[in-house]
């Protein structure tokens, strides 16, 4: 069963070594950076909440959450008082099983415990070549805004 653990100190390490596919690099932040940003963003008084992706015992990936306007400052329209979902991937040996599917789902209930409080808007951007993420976000309800993160494109879900 696919569930979220706190990024701890017996996890971490493990954490770092999750790969996506080659064809994917470009997508996605290496989890070092990931963690090294949250811990950076916490120490600025920033809220982000990075979890570890199990499937039972077995570690299947990483997504980490932010709220409102972090350490990065990405500039985006709805960035203030809203979630985010910072960083998200699933290690190369489990990827086409649902478990990117699943996580999602647990990530965005974890959001509406408000842990921040309550928002309107949760967000995410990718890269408007992974035509995957897009389809799975899409398929939870996210919609694209027009509007940009940098090279990524922005796309939004009303909780």
């Amino acid at each position: 069963m696919i569930h979220l653990e706190k990024l701890t100190y017996e996890n971490f390490d493990d954490v770092f070594e999750l790969k996506v596919k080659k064809v994917q690099y470009p997508f996605v932040a290496s989890n070092c950076y990931s963690i090294a940003e949250a811990y950076v963003t916490m120490m600025c008084g920033g809220h982000v909440f990075p979890f570890a992706i199990y499937n039972d015992k077995r570690l299947v990936g990483f997504i980490q959450i932010g709220y409102g306007e972090n350490a990065d400052q990405d500039g985006v329209s709805v960035e203030k008082d809203n979630y985010e979902i910072w960083r998200f991937m699933i290690d190369k040996r489990y990827q086409g099983r649902g478990y990117g599917r699943e996580a999602l789902k647990l990530a965005l209930d974890f959001i509406r415990t408000w842990p921040c409080g309550k928002a309107e808007f949760c967000w995410i951007s990718y890269e408007p070549e992974n035509e995957i993420a897009r389809k799975l976000y899409a398929s939870f309800g996210f919609e694209e805004t027009g509007e940009m993160d940098g090279d990524e494109i922005v796309a939004v879900l009303k909780l």
